[in-house]
């Protein structure tokens, strides 16, 4: 059996409670097809979404999760607090989080093994820098954030690999085709090596950095791409809905 495909929206620190009128009209707008739409609004939406997505293709994922299960982190939400409202998917490791807050790939890796905890799929988020791209490093990079990040107990049911060349979010660039298949050629290499060749063919590989209507179909062509993680382009669902729909094609 083939894995499904996968559009996640990010929806980053963005978003009111009126910003839930959207999910109307996205579950509207998508067409009905054998794949997964996952949305990770604020904590703040994340039970209210659970509770207007219920019954729709629409699951709900958190942003980021404490790896302890509770205790004296002020600010900090665990996996099973995400479970708890809703959830079922969480974004750990997005370059936000490694830039902004110093998030280590050893943090990561807590990360992950907390949502398996509390029974949610972890969207484990690996990229290079700008920097990096230019010193043709790339590949460097995802080696080390891979085996840092993920855990022993991969499996294709509990993780999804997001690739997201830093310097492509939020910028409007994107790399060439050629360049997105090599690195998720390289990322389905990886999980071979390390985890089996069919632990690595059921993980889902997302490409992640400037995803929008105009050239999700282009990518979502490239060879082991699974998905898309979408930044800005998942608020709006006259935006969302096409990437999700084109992904339906592939």
């Amino acid at each position: 059996m083939s894995k499904r495909k996968l559009a996640a929206g990010n929806w980053k620190m963005n978003g009111l409670a009126a910003a839930l009128s959207e999910i109307d009209a996205l579950s509207q707008s998508l067409q009905n097809a054998d794949r997964e739409v996952v949305l990770c609004p604020p904590a703040t939406l994340v039970q209210a979404m659970a509770a207007k997505t219920a019954g729709s293709p629409i699951e709900v994922g958190g942003q980021d999760c404490h790896a302890a299960a509770s205790g004296a982190h002020t600010g900090d939400i665990s996996a099973e607090m995400l479970a708890d409202a809703g959830a079922r998917y969480v974004i750990v490791g997005h370059s936000e989080r490694r830039a902004d807050h110093g998030e280590t790939d050893d943090e990561v890796r807590a990360k992950t093994e907390a949502a398996w905890r509390a029974g949610l799929v972890a969207i484990v988020c690996i990229g290079e820098t700008e920097a990096q791209y230019r010193a043709k490093e790339t590949l460097q990079v995802i080696d080390t954030q891979l085996a840092g990040s993920l855990p022993d107990s991969v499996t294709g049911a509990n993780t999804v690999i997001a690739y997201e060349p830093v310097w492509a979010i939020g910028t409007g660039l994107v790399p060439e085709m050629d360049e997105i298949g090599e690195v998720h050629g390289a990322i389905r290499q990886r999980l071979s090596d390390r985890f089996g060749a069919d632990t690595a063919a059921a993980v889902r590989i997302l490409y992640g950095g400037s995803v929008k209507p105009g050239n999700a179909t282009e990518i979502f062509a490239v060879p082991d791409v699974d998905g898309a993680l979408v930044g800005g382009a998942s608020l709006k669902a006259s935006d969302f809905g096409p990437i999700a729909n084109a992904l339906a094609g592939h």
